[in-house]
């Protein structure tokens, strides 16, 4: 089988490796779409702590189950399934408490082992979850991207009283500006971004206001707006944002954090228990895609809107520059097997 592999950091390539078989209690998945995701970027070149080399990237991965261990009923031979990356080890703290994405053994598929940019993977079968064939494939592969919004709004709760502040409208804000208008409902979501045309893109996915701040002070147009946010989601996670966030924020608000950036900030504790302020973070996915693949079966939600390209994954190189370097116009990328 062919397989996308970064042997070492600003070394990706095609390879030929052995066909995997499924262990006990997994599946093989016969991959017919892929996202490539920032991370995807970061291990590419070399950016991404938890990588070892040399791994097949990829953690947004769809296709059809085509061979099953032992203890996993044959009979699910021919589904349509994502995979869902995240593997933990069912029994630590977090584990129990239902956090298995900051497991204390945590190992992600295509970072800490092989992932989804390659013809054929092996995964737990409990990892493989059906995807009903009301969704279209391309859709199928964004159940994964979704999870990401999902997990941060589950934390945060949003409510149709809510006045939102989004960071950042690259995939991350704009599926998360998707699930605040589409399934939570609330009653105004604001976008913040520095790229004119994401902006367009967060007022095509459901965004009411948008704001430059490269060019606007944000705080001078939330108060030209009388907007003060209830609930501000951090997408873009520079380390500039946290304390804006806090001196923003409405008294009772909560705050997400979406990203890792090991830059440190300066935050006041006065600012955050004066308000009761209430802040999240969020680390890829706690047990999601049954509620993504709900949101998208019953339409509330586009993925579609979110894909700007589409490679064979023979182009990938192509592919990772693209998603890289054309923040204007690129959004997600899809790689097809």
């Amino acid at each position: 089988m062919k397989s996308i592999v970064v042997q070492q950091p600003e070394r990706l390539v095609i390879e030929e490796r052995p066909l995997p078989q499924p262990g006990p209690g997994e599946v093989r998945m016969r991959v017919s779409r892929a996202g490539i995701c920032g991370s995807d970027v970061h291990i590419w070149h070399g950016h991404n702590p938890f990588a070892r080399y040399p791994r097949t990237i990829g953690h947004e991965f769809f296709g059809h189950i085509d061979a099953v261990g032992q203890g996993v009923d044959a009979a699910r031979i021919g589904e349509r399934v994502v995979g869902d990356p995240v593997l933990s080890c069912g029994h630590c703290y977090s584990c129990q408490v239902g956090r298995p994405n900051v497991c204390r053994e945590l190992q992600v598929i295509g970072v800490h082992r092989d992932g989804g940019f390659s013809e054929y993977i092996t995964l737990p079968a409990k990892n493989a979850h059906q995807v009903p064939a009301t969704i279209a494939d391309n859709e199928a592969a964004m159940i994964e991207p979704f999870t990401i919004a999902a997990n941060i709004c589950s934390q945060l709760q949003p409510a149709k009283t809510d006045i939102a502040l989004v960071y950042g409208a690259g995939p991350m804000g704009l599926t998360t500006i998707q699930a605040l208008r589409g399934v939570y409902g609330v009653k105004r979501i604001i976008v913040a971004d520095r790229i004119d045309e994401r902006l367009a893109m967060a007022r095509a996915n459901g965004a009411d206001c948008t704001i430059n701040n490269a060019k606007d002070d944000l705080g001078a147009a939330l108060a030209q707006q009388e907007a003060r946010p209830t609930l501000i989601v951090d997408a873009a996670c520079h380390p500039s944002i946290l304390p804006q966030a806090i001196a923003l924020a409405s008294p009772a608000a909560r705050i997400g954090i979406m990203g890792f950036s090991a830059e440190p900030c300066v935050i006041s504790q006065q600012e955050i228990t004066s308000k009761e302020l209430s802040i999240f973070s969020s680390r890829l996915n706690s047990n999601r895609f049954p509620m993504v693949i709900e949101w998208m079966s019953q339409k509330k939600i586009n993925p579609t809107a979110l894909i700007t390209h589409q490679f064979a994954y023979t182009d990938v190189l192509d592919a990772m520059e693209v998603f890289e370097k054309d923040q204007k116009h690129c959004c997600k990328v899809l790689l097809t097997f």
